[in-house]
């Protein structure tokens, strides 16, 4: 018996043997605390606790390092490039990633070239998804989240349950403890931080992850603030509190995409920025995490030349491989996605949270025949990427054990050096079959253990 194996049936023997009346007693205690993640439906909000799972994912702990190192070294490598791409170019003016390509992308910010962040990092918070490919058995990454990723107070929130709930796997089993997570980004906060408290700002109650920002703001220690809590003086940024007092901030670790973030420098009709937070920023009196401007890396294009980043800034080769991508901007690239179109999945560059997804298997002929006609219209806006069969979960599900497709957001803070959270965010599809498992697209999430034999 392997250790995986091991593991696994020592799980099995143990939760085989619990009171199933538990997990009812599991979903109170998850409903009690608001575990949310709320939804806009067809123009409508809908509040709504977050499907979870009571079977874990279970990683062993020497399969989890690899991880760990790759997730590591990729971290590193994004981050060096944002850094040289809003300062010297060195990888565009080598031509490495093609100008044109760079400053086609929509996350891409020219304002801020020249400008460089309090220790050079800006990519402070990291989710990276991944998924393990049943043919090759190795874990594969889909997409860099560098902007504003979510979902790490979900893993936090269930464990705190499942400690309560369930003790005897605590007992009995070797799970990595994940408690250091607010102490991880408080690390990071006070790493960059350019004198002042942390503060985690917050557009509000309708945010569809605002249960989050209030968890981790309160195990970070950090305040929990509005855009209206905030004031800018002479480029510094203040907080104010309960009686009018004006308390200087030094880092900011923001929960709203750039271009509502300042409405004096982005987007002039945003209600829930901080009207001139970005001269506080560029003065250097101020740390923002993430970085502005980091959405140039989220882009799925970008995406494509991740591992030639890690080989152009640290001189390896990427430990953790890439989905097999395609760019219908390169012509040998775009003659294979037509050819073999109706086996791929193509993606919108621009689009997040499971949208602009389209799966060729799915598609009728005229559909694609129409979606060949967009790229080639515009083949900037798509990658194609093959269709990773990746392994299911168990779950139990309408008081039955099912097997769901199921990916892996691991989560990596960087402050000195990128440290990588020993669990991360288990995400799966409700529906049998269905490949997509965003929580933006209803999908439903676990817990993660990283065990030892």
């Amino acid at each position: 018996m392997n250790e995986k194996n091991s593991m696994t049936e020592i799980f099995w023997e143990i939760f085989s043997k619990q009171d199933r009346q538990k997990i009812k007693e599991f979903q109170t205690y998850m409903d009690k605390f608001a575990v949310n993640f709320n939804l806009y439906k067809d123009g409508n909000f809908i509040e709504r606790s977050l499907p979870f799972d009571v079977i874990p994912r279970i990683i062993e702990t020497k399969e989890f390092d690899d991880i760990d190192k790759g997730l590591s070294q990729r971290i590193k490598a994004l981050n060096l490039f944002l850094e040289d791409l809003y300062t010297d170019k060195k990888i565009v003016k080598d031509r490495i990633i093609p100008e044109e390509f760079i400053y086609q992308a929509k996350g891409y910010l020219k304002e801020l070239q020249g400008f460089s962040p309090s220790k050079k990092i800006r990519t402070h918070i990291n989710g990276i998804d991944l998924v393990k490919d049943t043919v090759s058995d190795k874990w594969v990454i889909l997409e860099d989240n560098l902007r504003v990723p979510s979902g790490a107070s979900y893993p936090l929130s269930i464990r705190d349950t499942y400690r309560k709930i369930y003790p005897e796997f605590f007992e009995k089993l070797k799970i990595k403890p994940i408690k250091e997570y607010p102490s991880m980004l408080k690390e990071s906060m006070d790493y960059v931080n350019c004198g002042g408290i942390n503060v985690v700002l917050t557009p509000g109650r309708f945010n569809s992850a605002y249960y989050e920002h209030a968890y981790l703001a309160k195990k970070s220690g950090a305040q929990l603030v509005r855009n209206n809590e905030l004031v800018v003086q002479n480029k510094i940024l203040y907080f104010k509190n309960y009686d009018g007092k004006l308390v200087r901030v030094g880092a900011v670790y923001r929960r709203l995409d750039d271009e509502f973030l300042d409405p004096k420098f982005f987007n002039e009709e945003s209600l829930i920025g901080v009207s001139g937070i970005m001269e506080a920023y560029l003065a250097g009196n101020v740390a923002i995490m993430n970085a502005p401007g980091n959405g140039v890396a989220d882009d799925k294009g970008i995406y494509y030349f991740v591992p030639k980043m890690i080989k152009y800034y640290l001189g390896e080769e990427s430990i953790l491989d890439n989905a097999p991508t395609y760019l219908p901007y390169f012509e040998e690239d775009k003659k294979y996605i037509f050819d073999n179109i109706e086996k791929l999945v193509i993606k919108d560059v621009a689009e997040a949270g499971g949208y602009g997804v389209m799966f060729g298997h799915a598609m009728t002929k005229i559909q694609l025949s129409d979606l060949k006609t967009i790229i080639e219209a515009n083949p900037r806006r798509f990658i194609a990427q093959e269709l990773i069969e990746f392994y299911d979960e168990e779950c139990y599900l309408n008081d039955e054990i099912v097997p769901r497709k199921a990916d892996f957001r691991a989560y990596v803070i960087n402050s000195d050096e990128p440290k990588v959270w020993k669990c991360g965010l288990t995400r799966y599809a409700m529906e049998a079959g269905n490949y997509l498992v965003n929580s933006s697209q209803g999908g439903g999430f676990k817990d993660t253990w990283v065990m030892e034999a």
